[in-house]
């Protein structure tokens, strides 16, 4: 009987790892879909990445009960009591990450609507740099893989930067010409929103360094 009974307890832990690996792939493609959606100026591909955000609002309720239950019915100890705690952190900075992704959505919509910035600068790489990040956070959850956590932490630093090299080139365009600024706003919206997704994907991989190794490295200096 406590054979069986850990076996189910281990098909738990699973189903709960891989629902959270499904909802965090699932917001690393809200991502691309809504920058595609800003690139293309598709109004379609937009109000897509709008919809499927309940999506994701439903995957974070339906991992709370699961990992309550787990608490509940199961009282893990030392590793997995980590993993489930860390899970119940997991899903609020992923719904979260949804929630950025329709933002960035939502501004492609305002932006179809008006004529195109002459620059928008290298939005298009750090797109690319916060997706990169977050796929990689995802790997180094699914394989408990400390090593690539701490790159996701170190890769945060760049994004910050060019975050805020972006900031100061489309501030420029409305200090050379104000009439820029229906269109500056919505372009610095997407970049504080890929910023924050940013800081997002960084709480998961220390969430993961948490997991594995007990290490609370929140607030840590990176060099």
């Amino acid at each position: 009987m406590i054979e069986l009974t850990d076996r189910e307890f281990a098909q738990e832990l699973k189903v709960l790892r891989g629902r959270l690996s499904t909802m965090a792939e699932r917001a690393a493609a809200q991502i691309a879909l809504a920058m595609r959606a800003l690139a293309d100026q598709s109004d379609d591909l937009a109000q897509q990445v709008v919809h499927d955000d309940v999506t994701i609002d439903t995957d974070e309720k339906e991992i709370d009960r699961l990992a309550m239950q787990i608490l509940v019915t199961r009282h893990p100890v030392a590793s997995d009591l980590r993993f489930i705690t860390m899970a119940l952190k997991f899903v609020v900075d992923v719904e979260r990450i949804g929630d950025l992704a329709a933002g960035i959505a939502k501004r492609a919509l305002e932006l179809n609507r008006l004529p195109a910035l002459e620059s928008r600068g290298d939005l298009t790489r750090l797109a690319t740099l916060v997706q990169r990040n977050l796929y990689l956070a995802i790997e180094s959850f699914v394989g408990g893989n400390v090593e690539e956590a701490n790159a996701v932490i170190a890769a945060d630093v760049e994004i910050d930067r060019l975050n805020a090299s972006l900031f100061a080139q489309l501030m420029a365009h409305v200090a050379a010409d104000p009439a820029t600024v229906t269109r500056v706003l919505p372009l610095s919206s997407i970049c504080r929103y890929l910023e924050r997704i940013g800081d997002h994907v960084k709480n998961l991989a220390e969430a993961v360094i948490f997991m594995v190794e007990a290490t609370d490295v929140r607030h840590r200096e990176v060099t």
